[in-house]
């Protein structure tokens, strides 16, 4: 009897340690929770304390998020644009007039050979002929001369047949180029007067591509910059509010509150600048892509990417990556001013 009674005690011990301790969880659960919503409304109290200050710290935190939005976006369009010149261009090698068929079709079947290759069409002079005829349809003076004698002269003499390529690497040539220079069948059908279009549109690319370098390192620049002043500025307003605040803090460390409650109304108050910065550029970038859009449009500027972005559901996304970068760099200007100073307050 003993024994059990022995056992019994034992499980009502759990029983009452088991409860007890649920209990202190839910009691520092609670406490938690009304710690950090005490911060948050101290926190936004001192926002609105140092109201045209911490105002001042957003503004130039969303200069900072809308330049770095601009380098991302400048970039990413430069790239695509000449990404898209790329794929455009085609390679025309002229080839003597009143080249058959059939001898296209053997040199489209040795250039196909190259793996830089991506597709091959050929154009009889017969078929160049048919073109210049509808391309000057609405010019009845040239189509006048343009009789039998005249069509025979120009098809067997004058109108070169072509080939047109498009290949993967419009940088990489040198394979096609000996090819087309030293295989016996080109040069037996390869015309003398008019040579390949090899470097058509690569000084326009080297552009666009030279303008995607000096974008991005220039929104890099600008971006290190404006980051810096952001960072400088919420420094300095965080210092002035634990400054003007040094009594309260001293008060709550006699009464014992721990640093991270002395430390969080700070934290929060830079952080809500960032929300605030983080909306406010987002709103702005947005508004100035869809004034700039039109007219990068009719430049020919290729802007899909970023349309198909900012015109679906990823829109929520970016807006959250714009606050997210906005509260990460409050809080780490805050974290910088708070280590520094609170000591001395």
């Amino acid at each position: 009897m003993k024994k059990q009674a022995t056992i019994n005690d034992e499980k009502a011990l759990k029983k009452s340690a088991k409860k007890s301790l649920r209990t202190m969880r839910k009691l520092q659960n609670r406490h938690m929770v009304r710690e950090q919503s005490r911060i948050i409304k101290y926190g936004a109290r001192g926002f609105a304390r140092n109201f045209w200050l911490s105002t001042a710290s957003a503004i130039v935190m969303s200069l900072t998020l809308i330049i770095l939005f601009v380098t991302v976006v400048a970039s990413v369009i430069l790239s695509n644009t000449a990404d898209v010149m790329r794929d455009k261009i085609d390679i025309t090698i002229y080839l003597k007039p009143g080249t058959s068929e059939r001898n296209l079709e053997k040199l489209a079947t040795i250039i196909s050979a190259d793996p830089n290759i991506k597709t091959v069409e050929t154009s009889t002079s017969e078929e160049e002929y048919e073109k210049l005829v509808a391309e000057n349809a609405g010019e009845q003076g040239i189509i006048d001369i343009l009789d039998d004698e005249m069509k025979n002269i120009l098809i067997n003499e004058q109108l070169q047949s072509t080939m047109r390529i498009k290949v993967h690497d419009i940088e990489n040539l040198d394979s096609i180029k000996k090819i087309v220079s030293e295989d016996e069948t080109f040069q037996k059908f390869l015309d003398t007067e008019e040579l390949p279009t090899y470097d058509v549109n690569q000084t326009e690319i080297a552009t666009i591509t030279s303008w995607a370098n000096i974008a991005r390192a220039a929104g890099i620049i600008l971006g290190v910059i404006f980051l810096t002043v952001s960072i400088l500025v919420i420094f300095s307003t965080v210092r002035m509010a634990i400054f003007s605040r040094r009594e309260e803090i001293y008060m709550m460390k006699l009464v014992g509150a721990d640093k991270g409650f002395i430390r969080g109304p700070f934290i929060v108050e830079a952080e809500i600048c960032g929300l605030i910065a983080g909306i406010i550029s987002a709103a702005a970038s947005y508004a100035i892509f869809e004034v700039l859009a039109p007219n990068l449009k009719n430049y020919g500027i290729s802007i899909d990417n970023i349309v198909d972005v900012l015109e679906s559901s990823k829109l929520v996304f970016v807006v959250l990556i714009f606050i997210g970068m906005g509260v990460i760099i409050g809080r780490i200007s805050a974290r910088l001013a708070i280590s520094r100073y609170m000591h001395k307050a």
